[in-house]
Protein backbone atom coordinates (compact mmCIF):
# COMPACT_ATOMS: atom_id res chain seq x y z
CA UNK A 1 0.00 0.00 0.00
CA UNK A 2 2.56 2.49 0.52
CA UNK A 3 4.64 2.05 -2.84
CA UNK A 4 1.03 2.53 -4.44
CA UNK A 5 0.55 5.88 -2.47
CA UNK A 6 3.75 6.92 -3.06
CA UNK A 7 3.92 5.82 -6.53
CA UNK A 8 0.73 7.67 -7.22
CA UNK A 9 1.64 10.53 -5.61
CA UNK A 10 4.81 10.91 -7.67
CA UNK A 11 2.78 11.08 -10.74
CA UNK A 12 0.66 13.63 -9.20
CA UNK A 13 3.76 15.71 -8.39
CA UNK A 14 5.51 14.51 -11.81
CA UNK A 15 1.85 16.31 -13.55
CA UNK A 16 2.43 19.22 -11.43
CA UNK A 17 5.74 20.07 -12.97
CA UNK A 18 5.03 19.53 -16.27
CA UNK A 19 2.23 22.29 -15.90
CA UNK A 20 4.96 24.83 -14.25
CA UNK A 21 2.93 26.66 -13.47
CA UNK A 22 4.86 28.64 -10.34
CA UNK A 23 8.11 28.63 -8.83
CA UNK A 24 8.16 28.05 -5.17
CA UNK A 25 6.98 24.20 -6.10
CA UNK A 26 10.17 22.68 -6.33
CA UNK A 27 9.97 21.04 -9.45
CA UNK A 28 12.04 21.66 -13.17
CA UNK A 29 12.53 17.78 -13.15
CA UNK A 30 14.37 15.95 -15.32
CA UNK A 31 13.21 11.54 -15.13
CA UNK A 32 15.11 9.23 -16.12
CA UNK A 33 14.61 5.43 -16.05
CA UNK A 34 17.15 3.13 -15.58
CA UNK A 35 17.84 -0.01 -17.66
CA UNK A 36 16.04 -2.03 -18.25
CA UNK A 37 13.24 0.42 -16.81
CA UNK A 38 12.30 -1.09 -13.71
CA UNK A 39 12.96 1.91 -11.75
CA UNK A 40 12.42 5.86 -11.89
CA UNK A 41 14.30 8.53 -10.49
CA UNK A 42 13.57 12.53 -10.52
CA UNK A 43 16.64 14.46 -10.52
CA UNK A 44 15.25 18.41 -9.48
CA UNK A 45 17.19 21.41 -9.60
CA UNK A 46 20.38 22.20 -6.91
CA UNK A 47 19.14 23.44 -3.27
CA UNK A 48 21.74 24.03 -1.39
CA UNK A 49 19.96 23.87 2.31
CA UNK A 50 16.91 24.54 4.28
CA UNK A 51 14.77 26.70 6.25
CA UNK A 52 15.65 24.69 9.15
CA UNK A 53 19.23 24.65 8.68
CA UNK A 54 18.96 28.34 8.37
CA UNK A 55 16.93 29.18 11.37
CA UNK A 56 19.38 27.15 13.82
CA UNK A 57 22.49 28.47 12.37
CA UNK A 58 24.29 31.59 13.08
CA UNK A 59 23.87 33.51 10.28
CA UNK A 60 22.12 36.59 10.56
CA UNK A 61 18.79 37.04 9.28
CA UNK A 62 17.64 40.29 8.46
CA UNK A 63 14.28 41.70 8.20
CA UNK A 64 14.47 41.54 4.04
CA UNK A 65 15.28 37.97 4.42
CA UNK A 66 12.15 37.03 6.19
CA UNK A 67 9.95 39.07 4.13
CA UNK A 68 11.54 37.58 1.27
CA UNK A 69 11.14 33.64 2.92
CA UNK A 70 7.73 34.59 3.78
CA UNK A 71 6.80 35.82 0.54
CA UNK A 72 7.68 33.09 -1.32
CA UNK A 73 6.03 30.32 0.57
CA UNK A 74 3.01 32.26 0.64
CA UNK A 75 2.99 32.62 -3.31
CA UNK A 76 3.94 28.99 -3.25
CA UNK A 77 1.09 28.58 -0.78
CA UNK A 78 -1.27 30.47 -3.20
CA UNK A 79 -0.97 28.27 -6.34
CA UNK A 80 -1.38 25.15 -4.17
CA UNK A 81 -4.66 26.04 -2.20
CA UNK A 82 -5.62 27.43 -5.58
CA UNK A 83 -5.77 23.72 -7.25
CA UNK A 84 -7.37 22.70 -4.63
CA UNK A 85 -4.39 20.56 -2.72
CA UNK A 86 -3.22 20.29 1.03
CA UNK A 87 0.19 19.94 1.59
CA UNK A 88 -0.38 18.90 4.94
CA UNK A 89 3.64 18.88 6.05
CA UNK A 90 4.89 22.77 6.16
CA UNK A 91 7.30 22.58 8.26
CA UNK A 92 11.32 24.58 7.93
CA UNK A 93 12.64 21.24 6.81
CA UNK A 94 10.22 20.91 3.65
CA UNK A 95 11.07 24.78 2.52
CA UNK A 96 13.97 24.19 0.47
CA UNK A 97 16.48 27.48 0.21
CA UNK A 98 19.44 27.45 -2.43
CA UNK A 99 22.22 30.53 -2.51
CA UNK A 100 20.18 33.04 -3.74
CA UNK A 101 17.65 32.64 -1.01
CA UNK A 102 15.13 31.25 -3.58
CA UNK A 103 12.77 28.93 -1.45
CA UNK A 104 10.92 25.96 -2.72
CA UNK A 105 8.54 23.77 -1.16
CA UNK A 106 9.03 20.08 -1.31
CA UNK A 107 8.12 16.85 0.12
CA UNK A 108 4.44 16.48 -0.78
CA UNK A 109 4.31 12.99 0.38
CA UNK A 110 1.08 13.64 2.87
CA UNK A 111 -0.58 16.01 0.72
CA UNK A 112 -4.20 15.67 -0.54
CA UNK A 113 -6.89 17.05 -2.53
CA UNK A 114 -9.22 18.96 -0.60
CA UNK A 115 -12.33 17.53 0.64
CA UNK A 116 -15.23 19.37 0.30
CA UNK A 117 -17.85 17.07 1.71
CA UNK A 118 -17.58 18.21 5.63
CA UNK A 119 -19.24 14.59 6.44
CA UNK A 120 -16.07 12.76 5.10
CA UNK A 121 -13.42 12.11 7.52
CA UNK A 122 -9.86 12.89 6.79
CA UNK A 123 -6.87 11.43 8.01
CA UNK A 124 -5.12 13.55 11.32
CA UNK A 125 -1.82 11.81 11.03
CA UNK A 126 -0.34 14.81 9.38
CA UNK A 127 1.78 17.53 9.96
CA UNK A 128 4.70 17.47 12.34
CA UNK A 129 3.29 18.28 16.10
CA UNK A 130 5.27 21.67 16.04
CA UNK A 131 3.01 23.27 13.61
CA UNK A 132 0.30 21.23 13.55
CA UNK A 133 -3.07 23.17 13.70
CA UNK A 134 -5.15 23.49 16.94
CA UNK A 135 -8.21 21.65 15.03
CA UNK A 136 -5.79 18.54 13.89
CA UNK A 137 -4.41 18.44 17.29
CA UNK A 138 -8.13 18.57 18.61
CA UNK A 139 -9.08 15.73 16.88
CA UNK A 140 -11.19 17.50 13.90
CA UNK A 141 -12.11 14.86 11.48
CA UNK A 142 -12.13 17.40 8.72
CA UNK A 143 -9.96 20.45 7.95
CA UNK A 144 -9.09 22.89 5.49
CA UNK A 145 -5.81 24.23 3.78
CA UNK A 146 -6.39 26.61 6.75
CA UNK A 147 -3.96 24.14 8.54
CA UNK A 148 -1.46 25.23 6.27
CA UNK A 149 -1.46 28.39 7.51
CA UNK A 150 -0.93 27.86 11.14
CA UNK A 151 2.09 26.03 10.13
CA UNK A 152 3.37 29.62 8.36
CA UNK A 153 2.04 31.44 10.87
CA UNK A 154 4.50 29.13 13.04
CA UNK A 155 7.40 29.34 10.37
CA UNK A 156 6.87 33.12 10.41
CA UNK A 157 7.17 33.37 14.25
CA UNK A 158 10.27 30.64 14.49
CA UNK A 159 12.08 32.68 11.53
CA UNK A 160 11.62 36.36 14.11
CA UNK A 161 12.30 34.52 17.03
CA UNK A 162 15.17 31.70 16.10
CA UNK A 163 13.69 29.23 18.13
CA UNK A 164 10.14 26.83 18.02
CA UNK A 165 7.13 29.25 18.58
CA UNK A 166 5.07 26.18 20.48
CA UNK A 167 7.67 23.10 21.74
CA UNK A 168 5.95 20.64 23.23
CA UNK A 169 6.92 17.21 24.60
CA UNK A 170 3.69 15.89 23.60
CA UNK A 171 0.41 17.06 21.74
CA UNK A 172 -1.88 17.92 25.07
CA UNK A 173 1.56 19.98 25.57
CA UNK A 174 1.20 21.41 22.24
CA UNK A 175 -2.40 22.23 22.91
CA UNK A 176 -1.50 24.06 25.92
CA UNK A 177 0.99 26.00 25.04
CA UNK A 178 -1.14 27.50 21.95
CA UNK A 179 -3.98 28.33 24.68
CA UNK A 180 -1.08 30.30 27.04
CA UNK A 181 -1.05 32.65 24.06
CA UNK A 182 -4.21 32.83 22.47
CA UNK A 183 -6.14 32.77 25.54
CA UNK A 184 -9.41 29.91 25.78
CA UNK A 185 -11.07 29.26 22.53
CA UNK A 186 -14.77 29.86 22.46
CA UNK A 187 -17.15 26.86 21.89
CA UNK A 188 -17.47 28.32 17.93
CA UNK A 189 -13.81 28.22 17.49
CA UNK A 190 -13.82 24.29 18.69
CA UNK A 191 -16.99 23.47 17.03
CA UNK A 192 -15.45 20.93 14.68
CA UNK A 193 -13.05 19.32 17.75
CA UNK A 194 -13.76 15.96 19.82
CA UNK A 195 -15.88 16.29 22.82
CA UNK A 196 -12.34 14.67 24.79
CA UNK A 197 -10.84 17.87 23.84
CA UNK A 198 -13.54 20.07 24.58
CA UNK A 199 -13.45 18.79 27.36
CA UNK A 200 -9.91 19.31 28.27
CA UNK A 201 -10.45 22.71 27.43
CA UNK A 202 -13.01 23.33 28.94
CA UNK A 203 -12.16 22.26 32.68
CA UNK A 204 -8.86 24.15 32.68
CA UNK A 205 -8.47 27.32 33.97
CA UNK A 206 -9.76 30.28 31.56
CA UNK A 207 -7.24 32.27 30.17
CA UNK A 208 -6.61 35.48 28.18
CA UNK A 209 -4.69 36.40 25.12
CA UNK A 210 -1.27 36.64 25.90
CA UNK A 211 -0.38 38.11 22.05
CA UNK A 212 1.64 40.78 23.64
CA UNK A 213 4.37 38.56 23.84
CA UNK A 214 4.83 38.27 20.20
CA UNK A 215 6.94 41.47 20.06
CA UNK A 216 9.69 40.11 22.22
CA UNK A 217 10.49 37.58 19.71
CA UNK A 218 13.28 40.17 18.15
CA UNK A 219 13.39 43.35 17.42
CA UNK A 220 12.05 42.60 13.56
CA UNK A 221 8.82 41.45 15.74
CA UNK A 222 7.36 44.78 14.73
CA UNK A 223 3.25 45.93 14.59
CA UNK A 224 2.78 45.05 10.72
CA UNK A 225 4.98 41.56 11.04
CA UNK A 226 2.88 40.87 14.23
CA UNK A 227 -0.40 42.32 12.74
CA UNK A 228 0.28 39.63 10.16
CA UNK A 229 1.31 37.18 12.27
CA UNK A 230 -1.74 37.46 14.62
CA UNK A 231 -3.76 36.93 11.86
CA UNK A 232 -2.30 33.38 10.94
CA UNK A 233 -2.15 32.34 14.50
CA UNK A 234 -6.17 32.14 14.58
CA UNK A 235 -7.60 29.76 16.78
CA UNK A 236 -10.94 29.28 14.62
CA UNK A 237 -9.74 27.72 11.07
CA UNK A 238 -12.88 29.72 9.37
CA UNK A 239 -11.48 33.30 10.70
CA UNK A 240 -7.64 32.17 9.71
CA UNK A 241 -6.34 34.49 7.02
CA UNK A 242 -5.69 32.99 3.49
CA UNK A 243 -2.66 32.79 1.59
CA UNK A 244 -3.78 35.40 -1.24
CA UNK A 245 -5.09 37.95 1.71
CA UNK A 246 -1.81 37.37 3.61
CA UNK A 247 0.31 37.90 0.25
CA UNK A 248 -1.79 41.51 0.12
CA UNK A 249 -0.43 42.07 4.01
CA UNK A 250 1.29 45.43 3.78
CA UNK A 251 4.34 43.45 5.52
CA UNK A 252 4.88 41.64 2.65
CA UNK A 253 5.54 44.17 0.15
CA UNK A 254 9.06 44.43 0.49
CA UNK A 255 9.38 41.19 -0.06
CA UNK A 256 7.18 41.10 -3.07
CA UNK A 257 9.50 43.83 -4.43
CA UNK A 258 12.62 42.04 -3.77
CA UNK A 259 12.08 38.82 -5.29
CA UNK A 260 10.52 40.41 -8.51
CA UNK A 261 13.13 42.85 -9.01
CA UNK A 262 16.05 40.31 -8.73
CA UNK A 263 15.16 36.83 -7.87
CA UNK A 264 12.29 35.43 -9.76
CA UNK A 265 12.39 33.78 -13.05
CA UNK A 266 8.69 35.28 -14.21
CA UNK A 267 10.38 39.36 -14.58
CA UNK A 268 13.39 39.62 -16.81
CA UNK A 269 15.38 42.71 -17.50
CA UNK A 270 16.25 44.89 -20.86
CA UNK A 271 18.25 47.13 -21.96
CA UNK A 272 15.62 49.82 -21.07
CA UNK A 273 14.75 47.98 -17.57
CA UNK A 274 13.20 45.52 -15.90
CA UNK A 275 10.08 44.01 -17.82
CA UNK A 276 7.52 42.81 -14.76
CA UNK A 277 5.07 40.02 -14.85
CA UNK A 278 1.23 40.99 -15.11
CA UNK A 279 0.49 38.53 -12.08
CA UNK A 280 2.60 38.39 -9.43
CA UNK A 281 0.98 35.55 -7.44
CA UNK A 282 -0.39 33.27 -9.94
CA UNK A 283 -2.96 30.52 -9.78
CA UNK A 284 -4.04 27.99 -11.55
CA UNK A 285 -7.22 26.88 -13.12
CA UNK A 286 -8.73 24.10 -13.41
CA UNK A 287 -8.23 22.68 -10.05
CA UNK A 288 -5.94 19.72 -9.81
CA UNK A 289 -7.40 16.62 -11.26
CA UNK A 290 -7.38 13.59 -9.26
CA UNK A 291 -9.36 10.96 -11.13
CA UNK A 292 -7.05 9.23 -12.72
CA UNK A 293 -6.65 7.28 -9.26
CA UNK A 294 -9.98 5.67 -10.08
CA UNK A 295 -8.08 3.30 -12.70
CA UNK A 296 -5.05 2.37 -10.22
CA UNK A 297 -5.24 -0.55 -8.54
CA UNK A 298 -2.11 -2.15 -8.14
CA UNK A 299 1.80 -1.01 -7.77
CA UNK A 300 2.22 -2.47 -10.96
CA UNK A 301 -0.33 -0.24 -12.71
CA UNK A 302 1.30 3.24 -11.27
CA UNK A 303 4.58 1.99 -12.75
CA UNK A 304 3.11 2.04 -16.14
CA UNK A 305 1.34 4.74 -16.11
CA UNK A 306 4.84 6.71 -14.46
CA UNK A 307 6.91 5.00 -17.40
CA UNK A 308 4.45 5.94 -19.67
CA UNK A 309 4.67 9.67 -18.65
CA UNK A 310 8.62 9.20 -18.80
CA UNK A 311 8.49 8.42 -22.28
CA UNK A 312 6.00 11.23 -23.24
CA UNK A 313 7.93 13.70 -21.72
CA UNK A 314 11.21 12.68 -23.54
CA UNK A 315 9.84 13.20 -27.07
CA UNK A 316 11.07 15.75 -28.89
CA UNK A 317 14.73 17.82 -28.64
CA UNK A 318 15.60 16.30 -24.91
CA UNK A 319 18.06 13.82 -24.96
CA UNK A 320 16.71 11.07 -23.19
CA UNK A 321 18.54 9.91 -19.84
CA UNK A 322 19.54 6.45 -18.59
CA UNK A 323 20.93 5.40 -15.56
CA UNK A 324 22.78 2.28 -15.34
CA UNK A 325 22.25 0.16 -12.37
CA UNK A 326 25.35 -2.39 -13.33
CA UNK A 327 27.55 0.85 -13.47
CA UNK A 328 30.50 1.68 -11.07
CA UNK A 329 29.13 4.66 -9.76
CA UNK A 330 25.34 3.63 -9.01
CA UNK A 331 25.84 2.61 -5.57
CA UNK A 332 27.41 5.95 -4.84
CA UNK A 333 24.84 7.68 -6.76
CA UNK A 334 22.32 5.71 -4.36
CA UNK A 335 23.66 6.81 -1.40
CA UNK A 336 24.22 10.25 -1.96
CA UNK A 337 21.66 12.30 -4.40
CA UNK A 338 18.58 10.13 -3.65
CA UNK A 339 16.16 11.51 -0.83
CA UNK A 340 15.03 9.19 1.10
CA UNK A 341 11.49 8.73 2.62
CA UNK A 342 10.86 11.38 4.99
CA UNK A 343 9.21 10.01 8.88
CA UNK A 344 6.08 10.54 9.25
CA UNK A 345 4.60 12.41 11.58
CA UNK A 346 3.26 10.55 14.86
CA UNK A 347 -0.31 8.63 15.47
CA UNK A 348 -2.66 11.91 16.87
CA UNK A 349 -3.96 11.65 20.56
CA UNK A 350 -6.56 9.60 21.21
CA UNK A 351 -9.10 11.46 22.82
CA UNK A 352 -10.95 10.05 25.49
Amino acid sequence: MRKYKAGTWLFRWLEGCEAKGNAELLKEAVTISTIPATKAYVVTELMQSDLHKIIVSPQPLSSDHVKVFLYQILRGLKYLHSAGILHRDIKPGNLLVNSNCVLKICDFGLARVEELDESRHMTQEVVTQYYRAPEILMGSRHYSNAIDIWSVGCIFAELLGRRILFQAQSPIQQLDLITDLLGTPSLEAMRTACEGAKAHILRGPHKQPSLPVLYTLSSQATHEAVHLLCRMLVFDPSKRISAKDALAHPYLDEGRLRYHTCMCKCCFSTSTGRVYTSDFEPVTNPKFDDTFEKNLSSVRQVKEIIHQFILEQQKGNRVPLCINPQSAAFKSFISSTVAQPSEMPPSPLVWE
